[in-house]
Formats: structure tokens, C-alpha cells, sequence
């Protein structure tokens, strides 16, 4: 057998099964993220069967998905939407870090992992899955329904703190010290700043460098700039995701919408690879010993979070129906919590055992969060109705 030969099985197989895998996701009408993941920890170390010939490009490939991600969020906003939206949302926007940073947070003080391993948890349950929302969103009608635009502002909050806090928690990683991560946190603020600043003043020249009739051309341009972008700001230690986030925001109007088609396809390609690497480098035998905590912040991270939605909710004049819908509408977790995991995994600061943990949580959120946003309505109705 040729030197490519087997690399080039192995990914075929692992594109197919992946393929298979969405299928069925779709079919039972909830994410595909937990069965990337399922995938991964399947094919991986102590799995079914370890892949060895395509880990390589698996790597690159999940560092793209991350870029690909970012940069379509980034897409979805514009710079005068997150600046009103941070404007409106910031009180409930604080009360989400307190409430759902903290039960992480403290699972990871009480196992043993220190300040940089409870920093790390703490960002897994907090940050909400902006795609599973979304998609949720989309798939049960609820785009134009009156509390929609306080889930968006409340995700648009914490994307903008996604892109203060993972430049300083890769500075901790990396073992800069205090000072390093106050020179990060510094650099991270400027960046926003600017990128924000030349997004509202001169959103069309920056769409006009990348932008072209051809699509070819164009795909060249976004992939190569997002791929600079992320590569000079993870050089900076501003974090490669957040370099593509912000490459999205200053990137508007038409240019920003055919961007998006244009690069929806390979996102769920490398997005999905990102999901199977992760679950590749997480060995299946380590998860058993902390299911009991992942089930614990499940259930207590769920609750939080619908009481966040909810307070938000009332804040902005919603009506209680509402407000439930605005909770469960929050409660999934995904791919940020991952991407937080896979730095500090990879970083070898923390123990490895909070990839098993994280897979767990995301695996259990990522499933709830659907189930309790298709739910909530009837349930709601039905405790009105025995109140009434």
C-alpha cells in the first residue's frame, strides 16, 4: 500500500460516517454535534478503532474548522448591531457570566485543577452555542417572535466577551504570568476597539479588498485573509478564533451575505473535522469517572441559564411565555465550549481529564438544550392552565 493510500482511506471513511451521521441528526431533528463528538471518541485513542494516517491533516483541518466558525459568526453581525447590543444587553450579560461561569468554575477548584483549569471550565459552561441556537431558532419559527431579540443580544454579549477572555486565557496557558495576561487582555481591547471602529467607518473598504464577482477569486480571498488574519493574531496571542471573528464583523453588507453561502459548505466540513479531532484526542476510558460531575453541571448550568434567558427576557418588556422560550433558547452548549477545552487540553497546563469532562457536558447540552427549547412551550401552557 502507497504512503497516501491509507490516509486518504481513513478520510474518506471518516468524511462518509460523518455524512451518515448528519443524516441521522437530522432525522431526529437535533444537532450533529454530539455524534461528530460520539464519532471522535469512537475512532480515537482507547476507542473502537484508533486512526493513525489522517491525525495530521485531521489537526490542520480542525484548526480551519475553528477559523471557519468564528469568521461566519463574526459574518452574522454587524458593528452598529453588536455596539446597540452590548448597550442593551449588558446587565443581563453580567448576571450569565456570574450564574454560569461559577458552578464550572468551582467544579474545577474542587477536583483539583487550580485558577487557570477553574478559568477554563468556568468559559465551557458559560458560553451558549450561537449555531445550535440559531438552528433551533430557524427550525421551530421563532425568528420573528418577540423574544428573539433578546436571546441575539444576549449571544452577541457573549461572543464580544468570548473575544476579551480567550486572548488572556491562551496567555495563561502559555505561562505568561499575570503581567502577560494583562498585556493580552490590553491587546484584545485594542483590537476590538479597532476592528470595531474601522468596521463602522470603513466597513466598505474592507468588503471591497476581499470582495469579487468571481467566485473562485472570491473564496481565495476570504479563506487566505481569515487564514492571515487568524495566524497573525494567534502570533499576537489575541487567539486565532478571535482574529476571525473580527475579520467577520468588519466585513458587511452584500459582500457579508454571499460570503456567508459561499463558505457555509466548507465551515460544516472543517467544523465538523474540528468535532471529530476533538473527540479523537479525548480517550473514552476517562470520561466515565467524571459523568457524575457533567451531569451535575448539566443540571444546574440548565437551570441557570433558563433563569437567565428568563430575567432578560422580563427586563425587555417580554410577556411569560416569552421569557421561557428565551431561557431554553440559551441552554445548548457547543462549539465555543469545545474550542475552550481543545486550547487548554492542548496547552498541557490542566489535566487532561477536563477534555472528558468537557466532551460529557457538551455531549449532555448539546442534546438537552433542543429537547428543553421544543418543550418549554407546552409545559409553560400547561402549568397556566392548572394555575388559572
Amino acid at each position: 500500500m502507497t504512503s497516501t493510500a491509507l490516509p486518504l482511506i481513513e478520510l474518506g471513511a471518516v468524511f462518509f460516517v460523518l455524512g451518515v451521521l448528519g443524516r441521522v441528526a437530522a432525522r431526529i431533528g437535533m444537532s450533529p454535534i454530539p455524534l461528530y463528538l460520539l464519532g471522535g471518541l469512537a475512532f480515537g485513542a482507547g476507542g473502537v478503532v484508533e486512526l493513525g494516517a489522517a491525525t495530521e491533516f485531521g489537526h490542520v483541518a480542525s484548526e480551519i474548522g475553528v477559523v471557519l466558525l468564528l469568521l461566519l459568526l463574526g459574518l452574522e453581525y454587524t458593528a452598529p448591531e453588536l455596539v446597540s447590543g452590548l448597550r442593551r444587553s449588558w446587565p443581563a450579560g453580567l448576571m450569565d457570566i456570574a450564574l454560569n461561569a461559577t458552578p464550572g468554575a468551582v467544579v474545577a477548584l474542587l477536583l483539583g485543577w487550580g485558577p487557570i483549569g477553574a478559568l477554563a471550565l468556568g468559559g465551557v459552561t458559560y458560553i451558549s452555542s450561537s449555531g445550535i441556537a440559531a438552528k433551533v431558532l430557524t427550525d421551530l419559527g421563532r425568528l420573528g417572535n418577540r423574544e428573539t431579540p433578546t436571546i441575539l443580544s444576549v449571544l452577541v454579549f457573549e461572543d464580544l466577551t468570548m473575544a476579551v477572555y480567550l486572548p488572556i486565557l491562551t496567555a495563561l496557558l502559555a505561562g505568561v504570568g499575570f503581567f502577560g495576561g494583562l498585556q493580552a487582555l490590553v491587546i484584545a481591547l485594542a483590537v476590538i476597539t479597532v476592528v470595531l471602529w474601522v468596521a463602522l467607518r470603513h466597513g466598505r473598504l474592507v468588503s471591497g479588498v476581499v470582495h469579487s464577482e468571481d467566485r473562485e477569486v472570491f473564496l481565495l480571498m476570504l479563506l487566505g485573509s481569515a487564514l492571515l488574519v487568524a495566524g497573525v493574531a494567534a502570533a499576537l496571542q489575541v487567539s486565532a478564533a478571535v482574529g476571525a471573528f473580527m475579520l467577520g464583523i468588519a466585513i458587511s453588507g452584500t459582500t457579508a451575505n454571499t460570503a456567508t453561502k459561499l463558505l457555509e459548505p466548507l465551515r460544516d466540513l472543517f467544523a465538523a473535522m474540528f468535532f471529530v479531532v476533538f473527540g479523537l484526542n479525548t480517550d473514552p476510558r476517562t470520561i466515565p469517572p467524571v459523568l457524575g460531575w457533567a451531569v451535575f453541571l448539566a443540571v444546574v448550568t440548565t437551570a441557570t441559564k433558563v433563569y437567565t434567558g428568563w430575567w432578560a427576557a422580563r427586563r425587555d418588556g417580554v410577556r411569560r411565555m416569552g421569557r421561557a422560550r428565551a431561557g431554553a433558547g440559551l441552554v445548548a452548549r457547543g462549539e465555543f465550549s469545545i474550542v475552550i477545552a481543545g486550547l487548554t487540553v492542548a496547552s498541557g497546563a490542566v489535566d487532561g481529564e477536563l477534555a472528558a469532562l468537557a466532551s460529557a457536558y457538551v455531549l449532555l447540552m448539546a442534546v438537552i438544550g433542543p429537547i428543553v427549547a421544543r418543550a418549554v412551550e407546552p409545559t409553560v401552557r400547561v402549568v397556566q392552565a392548572r394555575v388559572g
